[in-house]
């Protein structure tokens, strides 16, 4: 099945990350991890804002009450996206000045779960953390270059993370009572792909959708790891992807332009623009933070 791609947002995101469909107001949140930058952006309307926030954002859930939680280089707040009101939370990795974090998402028990990389060469000091509704921060996985991929299963049975610069989409046992993560194995060896697998979400069939950096293209997993759809993009660098719109029918895509040379910027206009397509599937609510 052919799946057609439209440009919903064109922008110049230099690292245009973390989709996130908000269903209580019908609009798609997303930053500029570089900019630093949070936007908004209602379809119905067809406006966008923008947040400037004063360093570095990964990542950012939404809350079950009002706000957000924002992992940020320095660690992780509370975010008013009102105001750009932030109020610390956890800075787990104040001796590492050159980490930051990356990749976060909130579970469907209201943890939010985010990994840290270093900012500055490409080596594995980075983390997974879990913060839970309590404001507790508990270290879950260290060796980490470039984490991503953070999703679970419709059955949330399931945990998916990867490491970026690895190549490789692991997938863990996940009890959703604790937040535990166990059994960690290989779901995606992706070292042969024309790309490395960065943000992904799961849809209601518990397929998992990835979006390859560098690959121009988002691909669909079934439960078993099987390649079954690749969605072509116009752009070298999709990011992140999540589902979203009235009936969770949409698959939005993130887009980045950092380290495009001026002649792949030619060739690429739409580079770090957010993108929309309709897969003929259906994806679930996101998970909100329970604080």
């Amino acid at each position: 099945m052919r799946t057609e791609w439209q440009c919903l947002v064109p922008a110049q995101d230099v690292l245009g990350e973390c989709t996130l469909w908000c269903e209580r107001e019908q609009v798609l949140w997303w930053i500029d991890s570089r900019a630093p930058a949070l936007y908004r952006h209602s379809p119905a309307r067809g406006e966008t804002t923008a947040l400037r926030l004063p360093e570095v954002i990964g990542s950012f859930c939404l809350r079950q009450g009002e706000g957000m939680v924002a992992a940020l280089a320095s660690g992780l707040h509370f975010l008013d996206p009102r105001t750009g009101a932030l109020d610390p939370i956890a800075a787990p990795e104040t001796a590492l000045p050159e980490n930051r974090f990356n990749d976060g998402r909130c579970d469907r028990g209201g943890r939010f779960f985010a990994g840290t990389m270093s900012d500055v060469r490409r080596e594995p000091v980075g983390s997974l953390y879990r913060l839970d509704p309590d404001l507790r921060c508990t270290r879950l996985r260290g060796g980490i270059i470039v984490p991503n991929s953070i999703a679970w299963s419709p059955d949330n049975r399931r945990m998916y993370f990867a490491d970026t610069y690895r190549a490789q989409i692991l997938v863990y046992d996940y009890d959703m009572d604790t937040g535990a993560i166990a059994n960690e194995r290989l779901f995606v060896d992706a070292a042969g792909h024309p790309g490395r697998p960065d943000g992904s979400c799961v849809d209601a069939d518990g397929c998992l959708w990835n979006a390859e950096y560098g690959g121009a293209r988002v691909v669909r997993y079934t439960p078993a790891g099987r390649r079954d759809r690749v969605l072509a993009l116009p752009v070298s660098n999709p990011t992140c992807c999540c589902f979203g719109g009235p009936a969770l029918d949409t698959l939005f895509i993130s887009s980045a332009r950092q380290r495009l040379t001026p002649e792949q910027l030619a060739a690429q206009p739409l580079a770090g623009s957010v993108f929309a397509a309709r897969p003929g599937v259906t994806g679930l609510p996101e998970g909100r933070f329970a604080a």
